[in-house]
């Protein structure tokens, strides 16, 4: 009997297994690199334009960009739910004051910004939906920062499929207990990755983020504090001092010197197989960035609305009924 059942709970959790996945392809299959071709043709050039500009004002914003994008897909997946104000009428708690977001998240005006204008050039007057999610905006920006920070030419960053619908919805709690923490131990950090389907090779390869953007001061690991301290830069500090705003292999390299910033980063190279990764991308920054942008290709699908679900608000703040 107990041969029977544990293979009658084995068979069930396979079966659940290839559902989920059959849903996954199924959401995936609505999603194209063309989706806005005919619904908004000029939507790669204002992107592009506009982000360009905001980054020869301000590069900093680059990074900020990057981790709105990595703080909205990892709560609940890539569906805009972090640009969402509070909304008390409509029982909607924004993720932008969850412990990892308050004070700290970026980016949202930059955001705005290219909705409305994505909005004036593709958008039907008067209407009461979007033509362009806002998800896919964030997706699209991010992406545009992050090669235009790069400064490689021929780089294209990663394949992006278009499509995605936005939450009508925020997950407070869960931005408050699936966002790794700058104090986080390896096995903590392995864990919240592998909770999100990503590999130990993943984990690292998207921690190269930090090699742009800066950390708050009572963030960074106790070993690298006075610098921080002693920098008496508005209490914030480069994760990268070398090349603090050009999306490099700086970070790795930095591992090495034990100057890692974040003692979630430090810990990267306690582990020897993780610590070889560390090694291979400090040497190749073509690996890296292929390696990277891999990831990102993965982690802008996850849990991603399509179909009838969601909806494309008209204003990225709030919902549209």
């Amino acid at each position: 009997m107990a041969a029977s059942s544990s293979t009658t709970t084995t068979g069930g959790h396979y079966m659940f297994l290839v559902a989920l996945s059959l849903l996954s392809f199924a959401a995936y299959g609505q999603l194209s690199e063309q989706f806005y071709a005919a619904k908004c043709p000029s939507l790669d050039q204002i992107i592009k334009a506009e982000v360009d500009r905001t980054l020869s004002v301000d590069r900093r914003m680059g990074a900020s960009l990057l981790r709105l994008f990595f703080h909205d897909c990892f709560v609940q997946g890539c569906d805009a739910s972090v640009l969402l104000d509070d909304d008390a009428a409509k029982s909607i708690t924004s993720e932008k004051t969850a412990g990892p977001n308050d004070k700290s998240l970026r980016g949202f005006d930059v955001i705005d910004r290219i909705k409305d204008q994505v909005e004036a050039a593709c958008g039907v007057p008067g209407a009461r939906v979007g033509v362009v999610s806002c998800a896919d905006i964030l997706a699209l920006v991010t992406k545009q920062a992050v090669i235009y920070l790069a400064g490689q030419p021929g780089w294209a960053g990663w394949s992006l499929l278009l499509g995605r619908r936005d939450s009508t919805t925020a997950n407070k709690d869960e931005a408050n207990t699936v966002l790794p923490s700058p104090n986080s131990e390896l096995p903590t950090l392995i864990e919240a990755f592998k909770n999100k389907n990503f590999t130990g090779r993943e984990l690292v390869a998207l921690s190269g983020a930090h090699t742009i953007g800066v950390a708050q001061c009572g963030n960074v690991d106790e070993t690298q504090r006075q610098k921080c301290i002693d920098a008496n830069n508005n209490n914030t500090f480069p994760l990268d001092d070398e090349t603090p705003v050009d999306f490099d292999k700086g970070y790795y390299d930095n591992l090495l010197r034990d100057k890692g910033l974040l003692h979630s980063d430090r810990v990267l190279v306690d582990s020897n197989d993780l610590k070889l990764l560390v090694l291979q991308y400090a040497r190749r920054k073509d690996l890296f960035f292929k390696d990277f942008a891999n990831a990102m290709e993965k982690m802008s699908l996850m849990s991603v609305l399509t179909g009838t679900n969601g909806e494309i608000r008209l204003n990225c703040s709030r919902v549209n009924y």
